[in-house]
């Protein structure tokens, strides 16, 4: 994997910028940017993610695999701003990031640091399987043009080695080997034992804004049907299938706040609270993975269920 990650680094300059956009409405190019412009600042947020991963890994060829994501992640953060001036042809405002991605990216990072590394790896893991699977695909269709399509090929590309490496850390995260490290690891002070818990907090209150502004609305434009979100969650619960995943603190927290919402008095009392501390859509909370998905998922391993995932990807590349 290491071979791979430094053979296939690339530079924006190997991207024909000498293209011009397809002609497009006022309200179309107003998006677009506004949609590469977020994604610059999600790219650079998922950047942070992997400099503290990489600051905790113990093995040198992990934590060289983390550097290489970390590079990527700046490139394709350069590339999406880029791709938003190419598309600002008429200048119809001036494009800042969303608020929402502005408050959430330090309260994040600040969880990552200060929270356990599973916690830290299942909001990645979720995160990049919404962006790959859904959103960069969706945007590329709805940008619909060559420029488009060259950068996005690059980036997934890159993609599909960080969602590789994010099922592989979820398996080591589940494992017994994980569970006796944290049995044996010194207790945090109390100082830090409150950071961490202040920034779970933020972390929490700012992620459903985030999401719902940066990810959901944004796919509800691109992505009219719902589709590739919903396969994108379906892809998370078939995850959680596999033993172990839910058996950490974190994760069965997450699956009490699902299953309770799931339940319908639950829903009643609490579904917008539970809503909140889950950061996604109601409709996201239901049951999406079928019986038979779940049944499959506990079969096969995490390498399979990576590019199991993947190829859902790859799939939709070659047809749209």
């Amino acid at each position: 994997m290491l071979d791979r990650c430094v053979a296939l680094q690339w530079e924006p300059s190997d991207l024909d910028w000498s293209q011009r956009p397809r002609p497009m409405s006022a309200d179309d190019e107003t998006a677009i940017v506004q949609l590469f412009t977020d994604m610059s600042g999600i790219e650079r947020l998922a950047g942070a993610l992997f400099v503290e991963q990489e600051k905790r890994a113990e093995d040198p060829t992990l934590r060289a695999i983390f550097r290489t994501f970390v590079k990527d992640e700046v490139r394709h953060a350069q590339v999406a701003q880029m791709l938003a001036d190419f598309y600002d042809v008429h200048h119809h405002r001036l494009y800042q990031p969303s608020p929402h991605l502005a408050r959430f990216t330090p309260a994040f990072v600040d969880a990552v640091r200060y929270l356990s590394d599973d916690v830290a790896n299942a909001y990645i893991t979720v995160g990049e399987l919404i962006l790959d699977i859904a959103l960069l695909r969706s945007i590329n269709d709805y940008v619909h043009d060559a420029m488009s399509e060259q950068a996005m090929r690059l980036i997934n590309r890159d993609e599909s080695r960080h969602i590789a490496i994010d099922y592989a850390m979820v398996e080591y995260y589940a494992s017994d080997a994980y569970a006796e490290k944290q049995r044996h690891r010194p207790r945090a002070r109390l100082d830090e034992r409150v950071r961490g818990a202040r920034a779970m907090a933020l972390m929490l209150l700012h992620g459903q804004p985030f999401f719902r502004e940066v990810f959901f609305a944004p796919m509800d434009r691109v992505d009219p049907s719902g589709r590739r979100i919903v396969e994108a969650f379906r892809r998370i619960q078939m995850v959680g299938a596999k033993p172990g995943v839910t058996e950490r603190p974190f994760g069965a927290f997450m699956q009490g706040v699902q299953d309770l919402y799931r339940n319908p008095v639950g829903r009643v009392v609490l579904g917008g609270a539970l809503t909140r501390l889950a950061g996604i859509e109601p409709r996201l909370m239901e049951q999406i993975a079928t019986e038979a998905d779940m049944a499959r998922a506990r079969r096969m391993t995490f390498d399979e269920l990576a590019a199991d995932a993947l190829a859902v990807k790859d799939e939709g590349a070659r047809t749209s």
